[in-house]
């Protein structure tokens, strides 16, 4: 994905058993935000900044969605935990976050490992991709990520 790009048209389960279509949300301003991992520090962190933030996406008009590789259960499990008000979608298969280019091979524990960079993405409400912030650091990230969204044009 490049910006100017549009929602990939792209089908993942969600929490709340559903399975969330990106192309559906044009219409929306949609942020797209990738972590690596539920239930860990800086992942529980960034979730709560956006959950803490998000009647104001809401008012701007904007969904957000968060995607790491865990399954819905996970998902499932970390949203209630956190009182998440917006969805996760499950990229088991690593669809989603190879469209992305988020994957990277790492080392863990001395092993070979595939990890997940942090990244947000931000649609307008035409669908068209107008905004990322790669290698995210948690803290005020979401303020940035909030004031992009409230600078977009309404249609």
């Amino acid at each position: 994905m490049q910006l100017g790009d549009q929602l990939p048209n792209i089908t993942l389960p969600a929490t709340g058993q559903q399975q969330i279509n990106l192309a559906d949300l044009q219409g929306k301003a949609v942020v797209l935000y990738f972590y690596p991992k539920d239930h860990t520090a800086a992942c529980t962190q960034e979730g709560e900044d956006f959950r803490d933030h998000h009647a104001e996406f809401v008012a701007a008009d904007a969904v957000i969605l968060g995607v790491s590789r865990d399954g819905v259960r996970k998902h499932e499990r970390f949203k209630a935990d956190y009182q998440f008000p917006f969805d996760l979608l499950a990229d088991t298969k690593g669809d989603l976050c190879n469209l992305f280019n988020v994957l990277y091979p790492k080392t863990m524990f001395g092993k070979p490992a595939i990890g997940l960079e942090r990244s947000t993405y931000l649609f307008d409400r035409t669908g068209k991709l107008v905004q990322e912030w790669r290698k995210v650091k948690v803290p005020e990230h979401v303020l940035s990520v909030l004031e992009a969204v409230r600078a977009l044009p309404k249609l």
